[in-house]
Parts: structure tokens; sequence; C-alpha cells
């Protein structure tokens, strides 16, 4: 039987898995860095003080990468709280997780770690296996040469040959490197012709220190672009006349796309429609997997009220979880209808305009009588306020008390001051999203929030994640 410290414990997991899905410390519409930062900070302190294994357990959800790293940094700075148990547990989440993450991100972890003085045997092992591990170590030596050097060192990692001697030695002209790629390094000091050899990123200082024509030089390096330094260049790389850097938009994640076309002006979008509306529909397909089809009838209200447009530092980021969202139910459902804030219907021209009127979309979308009503937006409901909470709480109550059709709120914004996403009704679950790939896992995990599943039941949904996690890597 559950316990009340069971079913605080069960809300405490669920509010920080929202915070970690959704937050990253930056600036939001609603609070600033510092703001989300502080928030935040206070949520890890707090699960991990009280609830030590289910705070290691969520690095197997669908977190972002800036909670993951802020996880693992205070996993291993805190090893001598630890079991040995708990240590082994973490040990292969922690090494999963950074396989994960971007290997910029990994780095900059180890750079906090070396800061923070964290040296643990623990530490040190994590990062030998990780540095071990990595498929190309001339290629980390060349992008990342400080945090690579900065890293062996604080790992206390030996480091032979010629990789040894490019991260310690290769300021002395006498040194000569048999790896192509490091040589390539080495002459594009004073060799223009060797930086087309180079990553775009490492490419572009030299190109800006031997004052390299922006044009030219991105018509040159165009074959050494990855798929998203092609995604965020070509706009650019059309301005300037430098040739084609086309990124394939078929193969780019669904909210990723999302963003890009919303970065888009209204007339690019119009005359680029055909293009754009079927790689989103390709990414969705992608996204939706062997769940095509076999959500019924479903009707989405999605937010495109002026809040959408977030921050400078994540702009427009909501309007794009929704319009990606928006892409996914069409794909998910047998019958789907969007409900725009607004009152548009032309999703690839959307912007974010206007009030939040909640109530009446909401309640315009039970009226179609759907399987599933599935609302994403902040929660900042306005048009008149608290129209929405009432709307829910009637319809729950008195009207559909056997929970005919599911309903389920997606919220893409982390609220600093009530240290979680922003609810609309305590009889909706609410779950935090970061990308709209996640929903249909999201879907399934705001059904704890509910309030009638406890901690038993969320146990063994984290395990079951954890194996499916740990899995993957195996």
């Amino acid at each position: 039987m559950e316990t009340h410290a069971d079913l605080v414990a069960a809300e405490d997991v669920l509010l920080f898995v929202n915070a970690a899905i959704t937050a990253t410390g930056q600036r939001e519409f609603h609070s600033t860095a510092r703001e989300q930062r502080l928030s935040l900070d206070f949520l890890h302190a707090y699960l991990l003080g009280n609830y030590r294994d289910l705070y290691a357990a969520t690095l197997a959800l669908d977190i972002n990468d800036h909670n993951a790293a802020l996880m693992v940094r205070n996993l291993l700075a805190t090893a001598a709280e630890a079991t040995a148990a708990q240590r082994r547990t973490e040990g292969r989440l922690i090494a999963r997780r950074l396989d994960l993450l971007p290997p910029q991100r990994v780095y900059r972890l180890f750079g906090e770690l070396r800061r923070a003085r964290t040296n643990n045997r623990r530490t040190r092992a994590i990062m030998r296996d990780w540095l071990a591990a990595r498929p190309d170590p001339a290629l980390d030596a060349v992008k990342y040469r400080g945090a690579l050097k900065r890293a062996a060192r604080h790992a206390h990692l030996p480091l032979d040959g010629e990789l040894g001697a490019f991260l310690f030695r290769s300021h002395r002209k006498a040194v000569r490197f048999d790896t192509p790629l490091l040589d390539s390094w080495r002459r594009a000091h004073y060799d223009t012709t060797a930086i087309y050899d180079l990553p775009y990123t490492v490419a572009e200082g030299f190109a800006a220190a031997h004052r390299i024509d922006r044009a030219a030089f991105l018509e040159r390096i165009e074959p050494r672009l990855t798929r998203l330094e092609r995604l965020r260049l070509q706009e650019s790389a059309a301005r300037l006349k430098a040739g084609a850097v086309a990124a394939d938009l078929t193969r780019m994640p669904l909210t990723r796309l999302a963003s890009y076309t919303l970065g888009l002006s209204l007339d690019d979008r119009a005359a680029r429609r055909a293009e754009l509306t079927g790689a989103l529909r390709a990414a969705a397909r992608r996204a939706a997997g062997d769940q095509a089809g076999r959500w019924g009838r479903v009707v989405a209200v999605l937010d495109d009220s002026f809040s959408a447009y977030g921050s400078g530092h994540k702009r427009r980021r909501p309007l794009a979880v929704a319009l990606a969202a928006h892409h996914l139910l069409e794909v998910l459902a047998a019958d789907y209808a969007p409900l725009w804030l607004s009152g548009r219907s032309d999703a690839l021209l959307l912007h974010p305009h206007g009030p939040t009127p909640l109530g009446d979309r909401i309640l315009a979308g039970l009226e179609r009588a759907p399987d599933r009503l599935v609302i994403v937006s902040d929660g900042r409901d306005n048009a008149p306020p608290g129209l929405a909470a009432e709307v829910l709480r009637i319809w729950r109550t008195r009207l559909d008390p056997d929970r005919r059709v599911s309903v389920v709120h997606l919220n893409p914004v982390y609220d600093a001051a009530g240290f979680d996403v922003r609810r609309l009704a305590p009889t909706v679950p609410t779950a935090g999203i970061r990308d709209a790939e996640d929903l249909p896992a999201l879907v399934e995990l705001a059904q704890f929030a509910e309030g009638r599943t406890g901690l038993a039941e969320l146990r063994a949904h984290l395990s079951r994640r954890i194996d499916r996690f740990l899995g993957e890597a195996a």
C-alpha cells in the first residue's frame, strides 16, 4: 500500500523530470537566465539529496543535454555518498549517457569536473573509458585540442606517439605527423590549401586568420560540412552567392527542422512550401515509427500566441515544438484536427502573435469528441485567465468522469518560479517536452502526473526505461 511519503516521492520525481526535459538554464519569455539556473540547481540538489537512486534513474529518460551533464557532474562529485550497488548502476548509466551527449558537451563537463577538483577514482575511470572509446582521436585532437589536453591531464591518461606529440609538443617546428588530419592542422598555419582538409569549425578560424574571402571559403569547404552545418549555413551561403551549400532536409530531425522552417521569412516559406512540408512530413513519419495511424481520433490545441516566441536564447523554440508536434500527431492519428490559438489554418506560415485563448480552443476541441486531446502550450491562459482550467474541471468531473477522452498537456517551457512546467488543471496530466520526437513517450509518462499511480508504478516504469536504455548500448 502506498504511503503519503511514497506519493510525495513520486510527485517530486515527476516534477524534476519535467524540469530536466524543458529547462536549460537560459532566459525564457517570462523568466531570466539567473532565475532559471537558481531554480534548476535547487531541484538537482533536492532530488540528489533525498532520492539518489531515482535521481540517477532519470538519466535513462528523454532529458535534455544540459541537465544530463549537470546530473553526471553531481553524481561524480558525490560518489562517496553512494553505496557500492548505487555506484555500479550509476556508472553504467553515466557511461551510456556520455555516449549520447555531443562531444563538445562532454569536454565541457570534463572541464567543469577539473575546475571543481572532482578527481576521484570513478571520475578518472569514466573519463579514461570515454576518451579511449572515441572513434577518431585525431579528429578530437584537432577540434577540441585544449579540452582534450586538459581532460587527459585530469584523468592521468598517458598519450604516447603522435597524439601526445600533437597535444603537447606541436609548437616545435621540427614536428611532423604521419596522420593526415594532424599534419593538415600543422600546415594550415602557413598553407591555405591545407585549411580545406580540416573540419569546418577548425577551418573557419584559420580562414579568418588568413583573411580568406567568406564566400570563397564556404564554396571550397562545402564537401567537409556536416549535416547540421549545412542546415545552419545554407541561407548565409545563398546570400553571399557562395555556391551550393544545400542541406538534405528530408534527413533532418523533426524539431530541428521545424526551428529551421520558422527561422525563414514568410515569403521564403511560401516559395518553398512543397519542399518544407514534404521534409516535415517525412521527419514526422520517421519519428512516429510503428505507431503511425494508431492513435484514433486526435484533436490538438497548439499554442502560437506571442509568448511562443520564447527568448533571444531560445528563439521561437516553443512554437517550433508545437509545429513539430502538429506534424507528428498528424501521422500518429487516424483522424486529426489541429486548433491553433490564433485561428490560423496554414501551419507553414505561423508566427508568434496574440493572446492565449486556451479555454475557447479546448472547448472547441472537446466538442469534436476525440479519442485524445493533446494540448501543446506554455499554459499561460490569459484570454480570459482561468477559463481553460474551469473547462477542463467541468469536463472531467461532470461531462466525462469515465475518462472516455484522454486529455494530456505538454508544456515546452519551464516555470522557474513554480519549479515545474505550468499546469492547466489538477485533473489533467502535464508533462514537459523539449523535442516533439519524444511526444509518444511523454504521453505515457504523463499518466503518472494524474495522481492515480504511485511510487511503485513509477519505479517499475523507470526500471523498464533503464533496461531499454542500457540494452540499446549493448
